[in-house]
């Protein structure tokens, strides 16, 4: 964890990301970076996910392996119904 100060840049504010940072997760100078502001209020920065059709649906079958098909949620709560 580190402390880091928020400077003016022109009209904006800005934060310098330190090296021993910008070297673990491998970005430079002009890349961009994607913000989610957490419902906690933490500011997450995170180099843009490089999304790929393939491995995208090798983790679906991966996950969808790994989860036993069972019964019907609606069918169980229905068999567990009182009335």
């Amino acid at each position: 964890m580190m402390n880091l100060q928020i400077a003016k840049w022109g009209n904006s504010l800005a934060v310098r990301i330190p090296a021993d940072y910008v070297r673990q997760i491998g970005v430079k100078e002009g890349d961009r970076l994607v913000a989610h502001l957490g419902a906690d209020g933490a500011l997450n920065l995170s180099p843009p996910a490089q999304w790929s059709r393939k491995a995208f649906a090798q983790e679906l079958a991966r996950d969808a392996e790994a989860l036993p098909m069972g019964t019907s949620v609606i069918e169980q709560m229905r068999q567990e119904a009182r009335y």
